[in-house]
């Protein structure tokens, strides 16, 4: 019976307050700052940053500065680090309890396509990418789509990294959101810092989520250098629509 003498798994005891479940059930949805997650949960600001500051000494939350404005920081929940704790806390408890996961977006099967928009500054390579992930991961079950307010061009590096995860973006072209203006969607994600604070107001206000991912393109440095915040981009967008999709 020397089982009964272990203690909980670290990723237990951090969920198992009410202030840092809401944290985390928040950036679930969606990168923010404290003043909105202040504004979310209805909770004191040195409330939410002491639970903030436990979840990031956890692993479980990173933090990134704004692009838009370097005084703020947007909150990040790392999924694959809560994932495997959480995997590993019900392991620990019994091997039967591990969650063997279900093929992505199963229960969308028969019905209308998801309409997805992705927006960044430039539509030239986070958006461009996560059109193409999100259109070879979802199907048919999804209609993908990308833009940008200051449009230029698909970047060569966002086509390459594109290649070796075995899509074809080439043929993707940067759009200006006015082209999309009164079309309906069920979901817009801004995957830009900037973008989001211009971002328009869509038929039905559909949900608004946002993930701070940095520019690749803003990099600067040997060509390798750029070459793997490209390859960064992807992966880390690769793995949020992975997540995304089996919420749906």
């Amino acid at each position: 019976m020397t089982t009964l003498r272990l203690e909980p798994p670290g990723v237990l005891k951090l969920l198992a307050h009410t202030v840092r479940w809401q944290i985390v059930a928040a950036l679930a949805q969606s990168d923010y700052r404290v003043q909105e997650l202040e504004a979310h949960l209805q909770r004191p600001q040195n409330l939410v940053s002491y639970h903030l500051r436990l979840l990031r000494e956890g692993g479980l939350v990173g933090e990134r500065r704004s692009s838009a404005d370097g005084r703020d920081a947007y909150y990040i929940l790392h999924l694959d680090t809560l994932r495997a704790a959480y995997q590993a806390g019900g392991e620990a408890l019994h091997p039967a309890l591990t969650w063997g996961g279900e093929p992505v977006a199963k229960n969308m099967e028969g019905s209308r396509p998801y309409r997805v928009l992705f927006l960044c500054t430039h539509n030239s390579a986070r958006s461009q990418l996560a059109e193409g992930i999100l259109r070879a991961a979802g199907g048919e079950r999804v209609e993908v789509f990308s833009a940008g307010n200051q449009v230029t061009a698909v970047h060569p590096l966002a086509i390459r990294v594109a290649a070796e995860r075995g899509l074809d973006i080439s043929q993707q072209h940067a759009k200006h959101l006015d082209e999309f203006a009164g079309q309906s969607f069920d979901a817009i994600i801004t995957v830009c810092d900037r973008v989001r604070e211009v971002c328009p107001v869509f038929p039905d206000d559909p949900p608004q989520i946002h993930w701070s991912l940095p520019d690749p393109t803003a990099v600067t440095g040997t060509e390798e250098e750029q070459y793997l915040a490209f390859l960064n981009t992807a992966q880390e967008l690769a793995t949020r629509i992975d997540y995304w999709l089996k919420r749906l």
